[in-house]
């Protein structure tokens, strides 16, 4: 299963998520997206999710925090011990065996990231 990790700030437009999203690589393939659990209820993020056609994978906090990552923001580390929330989202959701096709990448905006992970999800 590819799963797309996202992480945002909680103004993030729908455009932010889908410039992150196509720098990571892409929509084609993905079979839901992921973040932290506190922040599914996005709007933007719900309207990402329909346009894709996929659902959104809820990750608690304390499961990001025991997922390592390729790339590695200080912001994010102080908050969710983890270095990207995109990178550790994509790969708790993705399933056994996951592993990066994509680290994380930026909005222009930066109010976006994205990480796309393979794994043997359901």
């Amino acid at each position: 299963m590819r799963v797309a990790g996202l992480g945002f700030r909680r103004d993030v437009t729908l455009a932010s998520l889908r410039e992150a999203l196509v720098a990571a690589g892409g929509r084609e393939g993905i079979a839901a997206v992921a973040t932290v659990s506190d922040k599914v209820e996005s709007d933007a993020l719900k309207r990402l999710a329909r346009e894709l056609g996929v659902p959104i994978k809820s990750v608690p906090a304390e499961v990001l925090a025991g997922v390592a990552t390729l790339t590695r923001s200080e912001f994010v580390t102080a908050r969710f011990g983890t270095g990207s929330v995109a990178e550790a989202a994509a790969l708790a959701a993705a399933g056994r065996h996951a592993r990066l096709i994509s680290t994380r990448t930026v909005s222009q905006d930066r109010t976006a990231t994205a990480a796309i992970a393979e794994g043997e999800g359901e």
